[in-house]
């Protein structure tokens, strides 16, 4: 199988690369090698390489900026998911592209399934949701993947937040009123390589996250506790619990974001992720 593959520096991409089958061949692009913004470039691109298969992970994730930069999150979130969606359908490759709860305005009491109406709350969210009708309406074969608190060893997230910020401070408040739940981006590359597995090829949205939820705050106790497991003379912070009300911040989040992920482990086979097991397995890799 031939990948097209965007956003190559970010974490998912990293790992989807670490666990790419040999027998497959991909190009891996960024914004410096492929403007996915710019429609002939991505036509081109694609023309050239005659992809079986492209998998966007490319994205404007800046949430707070993005309320003041809109522009620019709507030109790679959902005009640029357009563009990459039609190459697709020329090609009649498959097209996977990776959205967020974030669509979601996080008012639910039960978790969210693909067929929820969506309403999102930030210029992120909203960006995000337009990509995803785009996509949709631009291919139909399209696959939506929505996922959720990512984190890896590679690149920037959480994890490595609250273990820099571990080094730094005695005593960390983290919001403890928002419950969603954390996701391997290893787990998520293998639910990816799933789905482009499956003899027959998949259509629509699908959820992809943690099997467990958690509030940010127990998220970060998990990783300190993690981390004085393994790291000798680690020393965990205080970790307060606090309203999102008291860290205020430009974009809203969702409150309540957990996923229903049954349905693409009833079809692709993707377990949902075991963060926990994974926050073990990487927390002395953080690159």
């Amino acid at each position: 199988m031939r990948i097209l593959l965007t956003g190559s520096k970010g974490q998912l991409a990293r790992c989807f690369r670490d666990r790419l089958p040999d027998s497959w061949e991909l190009i891996a692009t960024d914004s410096a090698s492929l403007d996915i913004t710019d429609q002939d470039a991505v036509q081109t691109m694609v023309q050239n390489f005659q992809p079986d298969a492209i998998v966007n992970t490319a994205a404007y994730t800046a949430v707070d900026k993005a309320e003041s930069d809109d522009k620019a999150a709507f030109a790679v979130n959902a005009a640029a998911v357009r563009n990459l969606a039609a190459a697709a359908a020329a090609a009649q490759a498959r097209f996977i592209h990776v959205s967020t709860d974030y669509v979601f305005d996080g008012k639910g009491k039960t978790p969210y399934r693909e067929s929820d109406p969506v309403n999102p709350q930030s210029v992120y969210g909203k960006s995000k949701a337009a990509g995803e009708l785009l996509a949709l309406a631009e291919y139909t074969e399209t696959v939506v993947i929505r996922t959720s608190w990512l984190f890896s060893e590679y690149g920037n997230n959480f994890v490595k937040t609250m273990m820099r910020l571990a080094g730094e401070r005695d005593t960390l408040s983290v919001v403890a009123d928002q419950t969603g739940t954390p996701t391997y981006a290893g787990d998520l590359a293998d639910a990816v390589i799933a789905v482009l597995r499956s003899p027959e090829p998949l259509r629509g949205i699908f959820h992809y996250a943690g099997g467990e939820s958690a509030t940010w705050c127990e998220f970060a106790q998990t990783v300190f506790q993690t981390a004085a497991k393994q790291i000798d003379g680690f020393k965990s912070p205080e970790v307060k619990g606090i309203t999102t009300a008291e860290y205020p911040a430009p974009a809203p989040r969702p409150q309540y974001s957990i996923l229903d992920c049954r349905k693409i482990e009833s079809v692709a086979g993707a377990c949902p992720s075991d963060w926990r097991k994974a926050l073990a397995n990487i927390i002395t890799k953080l690159d």
